[in-house]
C-alpha cells in the first residue's frame, strides 16, 4: 500500500516548548506569618475588588525576617489561593529559603536577562601553587537598548479590562472606569477620569508617577507602594493630580 493511500494519517507532534519572557508582579513578604499576611491581603482586596484576582505572582524572599524552618510555605500557598491569588514561584532569599519554598511547589525564578546565582561549594586547596594567568580584558558592555515608545490607548478602559505597558509609559486618552486596571513599568498618564486602579513603576521604578486629569481612583500603586480609595487622605479628589513617591510615602499633588 502506498503512503498516499495509507489509512493512518501522519502523526502530529503533541506539543512544542519555547522560551518566553513575562512581566510578573512580585509580592515581597515583610511578615512571613500566614495568619497575619492573608487576612491583611483579604482586607485590602475587599476595599479594591478585583485587584490581583487570579493574577500570577512571584513571592519575594529577601525581606523575610525568619529562618526557613519557621516559614509555613504550604500554608502560605493555600492561603493565597483561598483569596484567589496564584503564587507561581519565588525570587531572592538564601539557598535554604528557596529550597524550603520549593518543597511547597514554589520554584525559584530568575529574572529575564539576569545571571544565575552561584552556590558556593567548599573545595580542597590545590596541591601546589600554580601561576595564575593574566585576567582577560572584559569587552565594553553593549549600549543599552532604546526604551520603547509609550503605549497609547485612544479609548476608555472598561470594567474588567487590564492593560499593561511593558518597559515603557502608558497614556490613556479617555476614562479608566471602575473595575478596570492599567499598569506600566514607567509612568501612567490618564487624560480623562481615573476611576479604576493605576499601577506604575512595575519594575521597582520609584521615580514613576501617575498623572490624571480627574483623580478618583480605586487604587494607586507606585513601585509596590499603594493606597486604596479610603487611604487617599487629603488627596484632591476630582482634580488634576500627580501621584509620586517621596521615600516610602505617596504624595498626591495638584497640577496647575
Amino acid at each position: 500500500m502506498s503512503a498516499a493511500s495509507s489509512p493512518h494519517p501522519p502523526r502530529l507532534e503533541p506539543f512544542r516548548l519555547r522560551g518566553a519572557n513575562f512581566n510578573l508582579l512580585v509580592m515581597r513578604l515583610l511578615d512571613h506569618r500566614v495568619e497575619a499576611l492573608v487576612p491583611a491581603l483579604g482586607d485590602q482586596f475587599r476595599r479594591a475588588p478585583g485587584f490581583l484576582r487570579f493574577a500570577p505572582v512571584v513571592i519575594g524572599l529577601d525581606d523575610i525576617p525568619a529562618r526557613p524552618e519557621d516559614v509555613d510555605f504550604n500554608g502560605l500557598v493555600q492561603g493565597l489561593r483561598a483569596i484567589e491569588i496564584v503564587p507561581i514561584g519565588t525570587t531572592g532569599g538564601t539557598p535554604e529559603m528557596r529550597h524550603a519554598a520549593q518543597g511547597a511547589g514554589l520554584p525559584p525564578l530568575r529574572q529575564a536577562g539576569g545571571r544565575e546565582e552561584d552556590v558556593a561549594l567548599a573545595a580542597a586547596p590545590p596541591p601546589m601553587a600554580m601561576p595564575q594567568p593574566m585576567p582577560a580584558v572584559e569587552p565594553p558592555p553593549p549600549p543599552a537598548a532604546p526604551r520603547p515608545a509609550a503605549m497609547v490607548v485612544d479609548q476608555p478602559v472598561r470594567a474588567g479590562q487590564r492593560i499593561w505597558a511593558q518597559g515603557t509609559d502608558l497614556i490613556i486618552v479617555g476614562t479608566v472606569n471602575r473595575g478596570a486596571e492599567v499598569l506600566a513599568d514607567g509612568n501612567i498618564h490618564v487624560y480623562g477620569r481615573l476611576l479604576g486602579r493605576a499601577i506604575a513603576g512595575g519594575q521597582d521604578n520609584a521615580e514613576a508617577r501617575v498623572f490624571a486629569l480627574n483623580f478618583d481612583p480605586e487604587l494607586v500603586s507606585i513601585a509596590g507602594y499603594y493606597a486604596v480609595r479610603e487611604g487617599l487622605g487629603d488627596a484632591p479628589i476630582g482634580k488634576t493630580v500627580q501621584a509620586r513617591l517621596v521615600g516610602e510615602h505617596m504624595r498626591f499633588d495638584p497640577v496647575g
